[in-house]
């Protein structure tokens, strides 16, 4: 793998974290549809999922922790995950899942993952299975943290110093948010929080309805913009890199 540290946004909540010599990726949601939303960019370029050393799994929703998309990975395939996620996961043939509660860590390689708190839902469905939803943050010089999907709470300044790069969700996957999510002012409060050196939106303009695109579509390309500007105004120290969809960002 390439030694200089970086992330690589492949669209929604999925990402690729090299850090500290290990290959990390996020909320994997590889294919064109999920239940009744449909992929709105190219899909990733399969080599961006070589070499992955481990899966690390915010939560339960089906835009994040979408099994065929792990399933392309191979049964064997590492994965990180809420506390009481294991059973689901193991249920369906991974077999090599590690659960971690808020304030745990573990090592990948020369990585360090720690589960930090997050605010939504944890529920597969109404009725579904249930873990507590977490973001990480990854020490590998720099210090990355994935926020997963969340809201944003009080809790977050406990970041502040800890955080080199936030990849934070700005948006969603349609034209309407509902609670436990970030809007465009909702995450660049997030950034008078946690104060990192730069942050990067993820979780907008990936996924969306069938049917909603052509009368809708504001929601896929408006967020970004209207973040960069509330970034601008509520922490202007923060550097924001809006990415494309595989756009790979080399970290200092």
């Amino acid at each position: 793998m390439n030694e200089r540290p970086a992330v690589t946004w492949l669209g929604h909540a999925t990402v690729v974290l090299e850090l500290g010599g290990a290959r990390l990726l996020t909320d994997p949601v590889l294919r064109d549809r999920v239940i009744h939303l449909r992929r709105q960019v190219a899909p990733p370029d399969p080599a961006a999922l070589r070499d992955v050393d481990a899966v690390l799994i915010s939560h339960l929703h089906f835009d994040h922790l979408d099994v065929p998309s792990l399933r392309r990975l191979g049964d064997g395939v590492r994965i990180v995950a809420p506390r009481g996620a294991g059973e689901y996961l193991r249920g369906r043939g991974f077999r090599r899942v590690l659960e971690l509660a808020a304030g745990e860590s573990l090592a990948v390689g020369g990585a360090q993952v720690s589960a930090v708190p997050a605010e939504h839902d944890g529920r597969r469905h109404p009725r579904g299975s249930f873990a507590e939803p977490v973001g990480f943050v990854v020490s590998g010089s720099p210090r990355v943290y994935f926020a997963g999907d969340t809201d944003v709470f009080a809790g977050m300044a406990d970041l502040a110093g800890g955080v080199d790069v936030a990849l934070l969700p700005i948006w969603g996957w349609g034209p309407t948010l509902g609670p436990g999510h970030m809007d465009p002012l909702g995450a660049a409060t997030a950034l008078t929080l946690i104060r990192p050196a730069v942050a990067v939106p993820i979780h907008w303009g990936t996924l969306f309805p069938i049917g909603l695109a052509r009368s809708r579509g504001e929601a896929l390309t408006g967020p970004p913009r209207a973040f960069v500007r509330e970034a601008a105004r509520l922490a202007p120290e923060v550097r924001v890199e809006v990415l494309t969809p595989g756009q790979r960002l080399v970290l200092g």
